[in-house]
């Protein structure tokens, strides 16, 4: 199978082996098991909890699980259950073990946090806030950061408004935006920035946040401008905006002497500062 990478995760000092599958984590459901249980054997632990599960809640856990080979003991790979996270998560609340307990204590929080956030989105906002500073950015950036979320969700508002769909659309549009104002789709800046599964907006410097949300921004006044409708209408602004924020920074960049499109990232606070090339 191709596009498949495998690491090893550590937990309570048990290894719990993943694999990236269609660009998403997914984690063995043995070793997740044998982590919270002290079952001498994990594997048919897992059974009868699938049994289990079905007989009581007629819900059948395994069509949450993919079979994916991972790496045994003895070097080789064979097929085995594994989930990505919202499966495992489900999965751990399924396991009647005081090892779980303080995971579906978690997952309660996360919830109710969740639930808070809706009612009241500045707690999201603070949240994020917060996040951001015990990472190391600096409190210009994060204000640069929040701007751009805030100008991204009315921008994605309008799309959903005007036609687009979330799933299918969206990543076109952005991409639209993105090539017109740096040259480059967003999977073709991550790699110019050396990063694989991580945000690319939280690995930009000012003038990139800038002239991001002066791309969505332009992009969004012209869909009101406009009236636009159905996805067509939709890409062809996304192109004029992403365009008004490209000559500005054409401009700037004359000015200046260098191009604005920095390769640094943010990977860790000591050995990647966010700032200018």
């Amino acid at each position: 199978m191709k596009n498949l990478h495998t690491k090893i995760s550590l937990f309570k000092n048990k290894k719990i082996r993943k694999i990236l599958h269609e660009n998403e984590w997914f984690f063995s459901v043995i070793d997740v098991v044998a982590a919270l249980t002290d079952s001498a054997n994990p594997r048919d632990y897992w059974f009868k909890t699938k049994t289990r599960v079905e007989e009581e809640e007629k819900i059948q856990l395994s069509t949450i699980c993919r079979q994916l080979k991972l790496e045994s003991s003895d070097s080789k790979k064979y097929e085995t259950d594994c989930a990505n996270t919202e499966g495992i998560f489900r999965i751990i609340q399924s396991i009647p073990s005081p090892k779980a307990e303080p995971f579906k204590r978690w997952l309660a929080k996360v919830g109710f946090e969740r639930i808070q956030e809706i009612e009241n989105p500045e707690l999201a906002t603070k949240r994020t806030r917060i996040l951001y500073k015990l990472k190391g950015y600096s409190d210009d950036w994060i204000e640069k950061r929040m701007r751009g979320i805030a100008i991204r969700e009315e921008l994605t508002d309008e799309w959903k408004n005007r036609g687009a769909d979330e799933n299918r659309d969206y990543e076109i549009l952005t991409a639209e935006i993105s090539k017109a104002t740096f040259g480059m789709t967003p999977s073709e800046y991550k790699e110019h920035k050396g990063l694989k599964r991580h945000n690319l907006r939280d690995h930009m410097d000012d003038f990139e946040l800038i002239f991001t949300m002066l791309g969505e921004r332009s992009t969004t006044e012209i869909h009101r401008n406009e009236n636009s409708r159905g996805v067509k209408k939709l890409k062809e602004d996304s192109k004029i905006g992403g365009k008004i924020a490209g000559n500005a920074r054409k401009e700037l960049e004359k000015k200046l002497g260098r191009s604005v499109v920095s390769k640094k990232n943010f990977l860790t606070k000591k050995s990647n500062k966010i700032g200018n090339d």
